[in-house]
């Protein structure tokens, strides 16, 4: 979380980020929670081409967050899932699945409040995912979650597509 408030406290530098590659980078940092803690981690391959416009250290912080939070509160063993995907021709979801076992009933939106902590574990101070969702903002997306009730939560960060980029052709002389 400390790197998520880092992210969002300085000014906001948007870019060009390539998905394949934040995706690759997420899994590394992923990978070795997710054995050090015995949660088998999922991750979906993407596009080379796709990109998007945010702001790198904002989005992977929150990411991040996410992923740590997976791990937090589903039990040893679970299959955590990172996936990524266009979802049309300007926006690009990236998922975090975990095996939470669900929410309770209407406190979807209330994990996103300030100093709300939900399950056993109360380490951290609840503003996790509040900070994520604003810095994901801050970045051009949108973080959402949803319940998979028994089973966990799938949270979504949707980011715009980067525009494609314009390749200049040697115009033939005119005829």
């Amino acid at each position: 979380m400390i790197a998520v408030v880092q992210a969002t406290s300085r000014p906001r530098v948007h870019g060009r980020v390539q998905v394949a590659q934040l995706m690759e980078e997420l899994q590394v940092t992923a990978t070795i929670e997710a054995s050090a803690h015995g949660y088998t981690l999922e991750v979906s391959s993407v596009d080379n081409r796709l990109e998007v416009d945010t702001d790198r250290l904002i989005v992977t912080a929150a990411i991040t967050n996410l992923l740590r939070n997976a791990f937090k509160f589903s039990p040893p063993g679970s299959t955590i899932t990172l996936r990524a995907r266009e979802v049309s021709n300007d926006r690009l979801r990236i998922d975090v699945e975990d095996e939470c076992g669900g929410l309770p009933p209407g406190k979807k939106e209330d994990l996103f409040l300030s100093y709300v902590q939900k399950g056993a574990d109360r380490s951290g101070m609840g503003l996790g995912l509040a900070i994520s969702r604003e810095g994901v903002r801050a970045g051009g997306g949108e973080l959402t979650v949803r319940d998979l009730p028994g089973k966990g939560c799938v949270f979504t960060v949707e980011l715009p597509l980067a525009t494609p980029h314009a390749y200049l052709e040697e115009a033939a002389p005119p005829a």
